[in-house]
């Protein structure tokens, strides 16, 4: 999730306070039954399976491949999950990790995708925002032999994330760009990932 796209606008909101410190909130419950869905819509459950074979918490490191050959390394978390009906797949994607943290120690990356298959089309709609580094990104994406390839241009770039090395408790998720026109292959970033938990 290297790629920095356009920084879209985000509105300042004010949050209300019970005298007891909490905020006065929708239930969590409420919010999650409304999104969550037990598995796959039944009308598309094969083609789901291209993103729901990752549904689960993965835990592992992603390397940022910075100017000048520099790269930074850190923890991360991916969760991926059934939503709206099983006719979509959200996730999340946080770096560092939560756990293990440092004291004082801020996420570089807190965003979620949510991934929705065309039937009609026979690709995937998929939208990536990250608050934390302003970034919000919209793509299409679909298989291409063993691996799955998410592709857009902006402003002349073309600009793709690929999972490969995919197995049931791993994959390798990568991100890379090129002149639109084409040329050779920039790399941006790397996550490895392991399954975590069950």
């Amino acid at each position: 999730m290297g790629v920095r796209g356009p920084a879209f606008p985000c509105r300042k909101g004010t949050a209300r306070f019970s005298k007891s410190g909490g905020p006065r909130l929708l239930k969590i419950a409420g919010m999650w039954n409304a999104l969550h869905a037990t598995g796959p819509a039944p009308d598309r459950a094969r083609p789901m399976m291209l993103y729901g074979q990752f549904i689960g918490s993965w835990r592992g490191t992603v390397v940022v491949h910075e100017p000048q050959g520099r790269r930074r390394e850190s923890t991360c978390e991916v969760h991926f999950d059934w939503v709206l009906e099983g006719r979509a797949i959200q996730d999340v994607w946080i770096a560092p990790a939560r756990d293990g943290r440092r004291p004082g120690e801020q996420s570089r990356m807190y965003g979620t995708t949510v991934r929705v298959y065309d039937v009609e089309k026979d690709f995937w709609h998929i939208t990536w925002i990250d608050p934390v580094r302003q970034v919000c990104n919209r793509m299409t994406g679909r298989p291409v032999g063993d691996d799955i390839e998410q592709e857009y241009v902006e402003g002349g770039v073309r600009c793709q994330w690929r999972f490969t090395e995919i197995t049931p408790d791993s994959f390798h998720w990568l991100a890379r760009k090129s002149p639109e026109e084409g040329g050779e292959w920039t790399p941006i970033a790397d996550f490895f990932l392991r399954r975590h938990g069950t």
